[in-house]
């Protein structure tokens, strides 16, 4: 495992804990008229990052000799990429114009808890490979 890997789940922890405290607040206002709610975006801009970086590194070299001359794309770097938080105004729910569906809200709730164990529980065993390793050295 290399620390990309640690790096990435890093930021899957913090991607999950703004998603909890998200649809703590769409379950919280689910009986507000007019409230709209909010969804988190991470691995879709993140996919898009890395599969830009992986398109741009097979791209054969180019030499530039005049600063006129288009350089080489320079990709995206992945590590950049933060959770974006954005209000879906799109769909609508009941006719007051409420869009929480409470189902789905725990659902995705569940969800969200279930894959931040996970990745905590793969982040720590991986920590404790390398105390081990370390103390046997």
């Amino acid at each position: 495992m290399r620390w990309d890997t640690i790096h990435l789940m890093e930021k899957a922890l913090k991607t999950n804990v703004i998603r909890l405290q998200v649809t703590a607040n769409n379950i919280a206002n689910v009986d507000v008229p007019g409230f709209k709610r909010s969804e988190v975006a991470f691995e879709v801009p993140l996919k898009r990052a890395i599969e830009k970086q992986k398109q741009i590194e097979q791209e054969p070299p180019l030499r530039t000799i005049h600063p006129e001359h288009i350089a080489k794309r320079t990709p995206p770097d992945w590590r950049k990429i933060e959770p974006r938080v954005y209000i879906d105004y799109l769909s609508t729910m009941r006719n007051d114009g409420n869009n929480v569906d409470i189902e789905d809200e725990v659902m995705k709730l569940t969800r969200t808890q279930l894959h931040y164990s996970l990745i905590a529980d793969r982040i720590s065993g991986k920590f404790n490979e390398w105390n081990q390793f370390i103390r046997l050295a």
